[in-house]
């Protein structure tokens, strides 16, 4: 048996862990796209912080995704066959 049946639930729930992290990048994109300052006008240079994060949790996500993946692509020892004369 592979070792992604026997921990599916763990695959799916890191998937949808990695789905959630995009979507923190990508609201966290959107709230820097569309900043405003005091006066209500979009501000181009106020909202870094929102910038920041925005990449900060792309490349978690990334790099959570390259693990996640990587599991799919692990090679199983269980599977091995021996032979032996």
């Amino acid at each position: 048996m592979s070792y992604v049946r026997k921990n599916l639930t763990n695959v799916v729930a890191s998937i949808i862990g990695v789905i959630l992290i995009v979507a923190i990048a990508v609201w966290q994109f959107y709230l820097f796209v569309t900043f405003r300052n005091s006066q209500g006008i979009v501000d181009l240079q106020g909202g870094t912080h929102h910038l920041w994060w925005a990449i900060l949790m792309t490349v978690l996500a990334c790099v959570v995704g390259f693990a996640v993946f990587s599991i799919f692509l692990r090679y199983d020892r269980d599977d091995e066959m021996h032979i032996t004369s």
